[in-house]
């Protein structure tokens, strides 16, 4: 399911930002250290993951952790981008992990219908269920089991940008949807177009609108949607539509207007707003920006580049959509039982403040000390992902058969790309994502 796909984009963003902050690349494995004595001296653990580079590096920090309240060893196996094909190989070649973090609801999914999965313990459970919202236990759930326990978080309603375009036009931090764009035409009016979208990359185009969608339509219809229970033809999806046209046929907000967007990718577009030259004022992405900004261009979070939550549109509550990374056990493991203990030590706060400290990190567990994260801007956003409790939702293409929500040139990535290029007709546009999904759902 993992093809150039959804993971694919994810592991792009967040590999992009891990280069950006320049903290190094990793062996493609290697243990974290030698065993310092405790309950499972003597004992080794497989992980495996997509995390390349700085990611890599701060998931090993909480690896050494674990070994040192264990005694555990572990090792570290990078599983490329599609997790799907690394397990399953695995697992059919004798050498399964023990731990896979898999980033993506559908695989998650798959693999427990596959019968690869081990439920979790009761005590994982039991911590989850008084640390994490239950929208966040739901998604790590399938036919009433519990097999996935998120650790890692992204925020994925964050709109980054330059204060000093926002000073030069006299405009603030929006607090609606029309003030944004409204605000968008005042900075164009100063000289500098509101948005950089990242056209030529399909998934951004997907969250821009996953956030109005789930803003307007509501959390319930919103996993209607998700789910296909709900076609694309509805009428909510219709008018998301439409209102995101209202953005894309406007030459003030689009930096370069359409056809330049469709040939802008994500990396390009934090350049727009961050780099030398830059070209728009706002860029609108997950709290991954803010590691591009930082590392590549130099700036200082907080203070020359910032972010406001994506505004509520049409009187709706400001969407809080993110991604997430979740922690399961395989029982083909040569050390399923050392695996469930570390996925019992990842539930904890004591885990996540290891890679709060270290950056780049998101914790939804809401027992995580704020002044762990290493600077106001992680603080905050990572306060708005907890206030946003059980309202939050996972990326919606995310949890999509990847022929829909994840393939490049295809399904929804393709249909959305499409609708920038000519917003004219939000109608034609959901009867034709409809086809696409009927035909990916199978349903």
């Amino acid at each position: 399911m993992r093809r150039p796909s959804k993971t694919t984009r994810r592991s792009a963003a967040t590999a992009t930002a891990a280069l950006a902050l320049a903290l190094g690349t990793t062996a493609c494995g290697g243990t974290t250290g030698p065993a310092s004595g405790g309950e499972l001296s003597g004992q080794t653990v497989t992980v495996a993951g997509v995390w390349t580079g700085a990611e890599q590096q701060s998931f090993k920090k909480v690896l050494d952790a674990f070994t040192q309240k264990t005694g555990a060893q572990t090792v570290f196996v990078p599983s490329g981008d599609n997790v799907s094909t690394f397990v399953g190989s695995k697992i059919e070649g004798g050498n399964a992990p023990d731990v896979v973090m898999v980033p993506q609801v559908g695989v998650l999914q798959q693999f427990a219908k596959k019968g690869w999965l081990q439920p979790l313990s009761d005590q994982t459970a039991q911590t989850a269920g008084s640390t994490l919202a239950p929208v966040w236990k739901n998604y790590g759930t399938v036919d009433g089991q519990y097999y996935g326990l998120y650790f890692k978080a992204a925020h994925k309603s964050t709109v980054w940008y330059a204060p000093e375009a926002f000073t030069q036009a006299g405009v603030g931090e929006p607090k609606s949807y029309s003030d944004m764009l409204k605000a968008g035409r005042t900075l164009a009016d100063s000289g500098r177009p509101a948005f950089a979208i990242a056209g030529e990359d399909g998934w951004t185009l997907t969250d821009w609108f996953e956030n109005i969608y789930l803003s307007q339509a509501g959390p319930e219809k919103y996993d209607q949607l998700a789910q296909h229970r709900m076609k694309w033809t509805d009428e909510s999806v219709v008018r998301a539509l439409t209102t995101l046209g209202e953005l894309f046929k406007d030459k003030q907000l689009v930096a370069g207007g359409a056809q330049a967007a469709l040939g802008t990718d994500f990396p390009s577009s934090v350049a727009q707003v961050f780099g030398p030259e830059p070209k728009a004022g706002m860029v609108y992405e997950g709290d991954f920006v803010g590691g591009v900004a930082k590392g590549q261009f130099g700036k200082k979070l907080g203070q020359d580049a910032k972010f406001f939550p994506f505004p509520s549109v049409d009187g709706g509550r400001a969407p809080v959509v993110s991604g997430g990374d979740a922690a399961v056990v395989l029982k083909d493991g040569k050390n399923g039982k050392a695996g469930m203990k570390l996925v019992e030590f990842l539930a904890s706060s004591e885990a996540a403040e290891v890679w709060a400290g270290a950056g780049g990190f998101l914790s939804p567990n809401n027992e995580v000390d704020f002044a762990k994260y290493s600077d106001d801007t992680t603080r905050s956003t990572a306060n708005s992902l907890i206030a946003a409790g059980n309202s939050i939702r996972f990326d919606m293409s995310d949890q999509a058969p990847a022929a829909f929500g994840g393939t490049k040139g295809a399904g929804e990535w393709k249909l959305l790309q499409d609708f920038l290029r000519d917003p004219s007709d939000p109608q034609g546009t959901a009867a034709k994502l409809e086809a696409e999904a009927a035909k990916a759902y199978g349903n």
